[in-house]
């Protein structure tokens, strides 16, 4: 017996392909905080010390790293990533004639 499989493209968005509110702040929270937990890593920090750099309790730095989006905003995070010796730019600029929306994007280097 054979099983149809359908596939559909997505977005580029998970957030927006399950139809969540607020779906590009969703994905910018999951960039920053891949990030910051690949920097946790690179420095092979303990939850304790990664907790004691950020300023944060253990539990919270548990929670960054297994994904937990709802505990964290923006500007925290964005802190957090100044806290382990890392810029954060953030540039405002008009939105593209081939996009129908303006966005949120965010692009992460070394």
């Amino acid at each position: 017996m054979t099983k149809d499989t359908r596939v559909e493209e997505g977005s580029g968005n998970v957030f927006a392909d399950l139809g969540l509110p607020d779906a590009e702040e969703l994905l910018s929270k999951a960039a920053l905080m891949l990030r910051i937990g690949e920097i946790i890593k690179g420095h092979n920090l303990t939850q304790a010390q990664a907790a004691h750099v950020l300023g944060a309790s253990q539990p919270v730095v548990s929670n960054l790293l297994n994904g937990r989006i709802s505990g964290f905003s923006l500007e925290r995070l964005v802190r957090f990533l100044n806290a382990l010796d890392r810029d954060v730019e953030i540039v405002v600029k008009r939105r593209p004639r081939s996009r129908l929306r303006a966005g949120v994007t965010v692009r992460v280097s070394g």
